[in-house]
């Protein structure tokens, strides 16, 4: 008997457990053995779970859609008002003027796409009607429209040439279409109207590609006749031939009015509202200003003002100085706002060579402040990360990265929620930038940065509500190489997707340091916020 062949080999996998006993030919060698030992263990072994990546923390309601995203993340958009009113020296036309007026000689539409590009707006829209009820398109619904005009012999399309160079251009196209019209006869006669309007709005949304804004607004004369609009169905008509388009009016469904017309938006601003809470129309104001941190839709705000003091063309007018727009630009986009600048073309067609040199040194302007991140390589810890691990992919260091899709994100269930930030060397700012990363919901509700001082403390430079897409706090310049960005309070547990420091050389220290107090109502909570004057310390 061969006992070579017949011999048996024990492999003890556990002590708790019976042998294995496997019959083999030949003995199995040292290597063979390890590695059977080894893949059998996975078997009785648990993975470690620090070895596994946690996931993203839940997003809080309400969140935005996808073309509310798109449009916050664009945070400038250019507005075109031209029209009769252009040519009579009005702002307001009553319906009655001349069409045969209209005769912009050298329109040139390839000019305005070019202006707003390269002044840094990426979408522009147009008063395609204003009250008036003058068409800027060959609408088959009136003959008050540029085909009763003499320019291009009553064939041109002010929309469609608009809608080419903006394609061309990769500017992206929205609509302006009055509800209120001084000029049709069926105006007040509800069905008759909003058939008629219905007819107009189809026209645009089918005929010009795709649209990405429709803009909408209650404004009525005193005294006009009364008249019941079908919001809704307008809504719907809308998306239903525009699905990524996003519907500004008082009261959205898409994008809110901020509730002036001067660009400046509630120091605290939520892009959370309640539609069922407002009116197109009638909106209280400071509840557009300030959103609502209890609000059920997701209804960012956009703040709209001309460059000029009208909001057409009149060669009587001046636009604002660069500096102005850099002041309507940290209330608006800096407060969690869109920021829509009208530019209005003049008589000839074209956009009027002060008004390209402002927009030029407001480009400037931005570009000096906000190119460079002083912040961009300090290093970043944290009083706490999201999954414990030096490879998180919510590690704070996340927050010198620019985009909203990286973030840093705390453990949960922690009493404090701290950034810690070292400079390289210290450094004189005075400008804060911080980000949300709003895909998962607006959060932070009060925060404040501190400074490092060379006695070895901490001191409060600035301390703010609302954050959102962007907040950008301005306070008098201060110097440190370590600084520290607290969050106070939170919906949930907040995220920070950017943080950014800035020394801004241009704006005038008394408007850093005006002061203002709000309250906003929702029902039973008051959401009370006052803004001191500096002296170590602002609340912006």
């Amino acid at each position: 008997m061969n006992t070579k062949n017949n011999k048996k080999t024990t492999i003890n996998i556990n002590n708790n457990k019976r042998p294995l006993t496997l019959k083999s030919t030949k003995p199995i060698s040292l290597h063979t053995a390890t590695v059977l030992t080894v893949l059998l263990s996975l078997f009785n072994f648990p993975i470690s779970n620090s070895t596994l990546r946690k996931p993203p923390p839940l997003p809080i309601l309400p969140l935005p859609s996808s073309p509310q995203l798109q449009w916050q993340l664009n945070s400038m958009s250019l507005f075109l008002h031209f029209g009769p009113n252009t040519f009579t020296d009005t702002e307001w036309g009553t319906g009655q003027a001349d069409p045969t007026l209209f005769n912009p000689t050298r329109l040139n539409a390839s000019q305005w796409i070019h202006v707003a590009k390269e002044a840094g707006f990426n979408r522009v829209i147009l008063t395609a009607k204003h009250h008036d009820g003058f068409c800027l398109w060959n609408t088959e619904y009136t003959d008050y429209s540029v085909r009763s005009s003499t320019w291009q012999d009553g064939k041109g399309d002010i929309v469609a040439e608009l809608a080419m160079a903006a394609r061309d251009a990769g500017v992206e196209l929205g609509l302006y279409l009055s509800p209120w019209d001084r000029h049709e006869v069926s105006y007040g006669k509800t069905l008759e109207y909003n058939e008629f309007y219905m007819g107009q709005m189809t026209e645009l949304l089918t005929r010009y590609g795709e649209i990405k804004e429709v803009f909408l607004d209650g404004a009525k004369g005193g005294g006009e006749k009364d008249m019941e609009y079908f919001f809704d169905s307008w809504f719907s008509l809308i998306h239903q031939h525009q699905p990524a388009a996003t519907i500004f009016s008082d009261a959205g469904p898409d994008s809110r009015w901020i509730g002036d017309e001067a660009g400046v938006a509630g120091s605290t601003c939520w892009s959370l509202f309640n539609r069922s809470a407002a009116k197109i129309g009638d909106t209280e104001p400071k509840y557009s200003q300030g959103g609502d941190p209890l609000g059920h839709d997701w209804v960012p705000a956009e703040c709209d003002v001309s460059i000029r003091p009208g909001w057409f063309w009149h060669a009587s007018e001046v636009p604002k100085s660069a500096m102005k727009l850099l002041d309507i630009y940290y209330k608006s986009v800096g407060r969690n706002c869109h920021l829509l600048l009208n530019v209005p073309p003049n008589s000839s067609g074209l956009i009027s060579d002060e008004d390209i040199q402002v927009l030029k040194e407001f480009k400037e302007l931005r570009s000096s402040i906000f190119s460079y991140n002083l912040a961009e390589a300090a290093l970043v810890n944290a009083s706490s990360t999201r999954g414990r691990i030096s490879s998180s992919p919510f590690d704070p260091s996340n927050v010198l990265k620019e985009g909203i899709y990286t973030y840093w994100a705390p453990e949960e269930n922690q009493s404090q929620w701290v950034l810690y930030i070292t400079l390289q060397q210290p450094l004189s700012f005075n400008v804060l930038q911080v980000q949300e990363p709003i895909h998962m919901g607006q959060r932070i509700i009060e925060f404040h940065l501190d400074i490092l001082t060379e006695d070895g403390e901490w001191e409060k430079v600035i301390n703010g509500t609302t954050v959102g897409y962007q907040r950008l706090l301005q306070f008098p310049s201060v110097e440190s190489k370590q600084l520290r960005f607290v969050v106070d309070n939170s919906r949930a547990d907040p995220l920070v997707s950017y943080l950014g420091i800035y020394m801004d050389h241009f704006s005038i220290a008394s408007n850093v340091s005006d002061t203002i107090s709000q309250t906003y109502g929702n029902g039973s909570e008051i959401l009370q916020q006052t803004i001191h004057n500096h002296s170590q310390f602002a609340t912006m």
